[in-house]
């Protein structure tokens, strides 16, 4: 059966900070993402965790990395833009393309309702979409452990 975006789907960020903010939610740090910001920001892996970052719970009873939101749950990198576009988490550079997003039309409509940008803009092919999907449901979240395990050289 072919996916409702077989077409493709049209998209394009408008700025408007909804899926950086506004609710809570969370933004899963991969090694790979973690990396990316701490080389961004020039700062060691283990103070980068301390002070932008918090352990949540997951799937399975794991504990993964997540990036702190601000009072008003806004992303801690939100301020009228990202601050770290360039660098920015697989999770956030892949949005709105997620498989739970693209699971079937309704969801995909009932999502682009709160998203400016959904259905408006540049038209992403079929394999664009699939390609953000994959990259995103590949993205797996650090867990704790996994962290502290290598924290004795982390933090330079």
């Amino acid at each position: 059966m072919e996916p409702f975006y077989k077409d493709g789907l049209r998209f394009e960020c408008r700025r408007c900070s909804f899926c950086c903010g506004h609710s809570p939610g969370f933004v899963y740090l991969s090694r790979a993402d973690l990396e990316r910001l701490c080389a961004y920001f020039s700062v060691g892996e283990r103070q980068f965790v301390e002070e932008n970052c918090r352990w949540a719970d997951y799937y399975g009873g794991r504990t993964v990395l997540a990036l702190k939101e601000k009072r008003n749950y806004d992303c801690w990198l939100w301020d009228g833009g990202c601050t770290a576009y360039s660098a920015r988490p697989v999770q956030c550079e892949t949005y709105p393309f997620w498989s739970w997003m693209l699971s079937d039309e309704a969801v995909w409509t009932e999502c682009a309702a709160d998203c400016p940008g959904m259905n408006e803009g540049r038209l992403w092919s079929r394999e664009e979409i699939e390609e953000c999907r994959r990259r995103c449901s590949g993205n797996r979240p650090l867990e704790r452990a996994e962290f502290l395990r290598g924290a004795d050289g982390a933090g330079q």
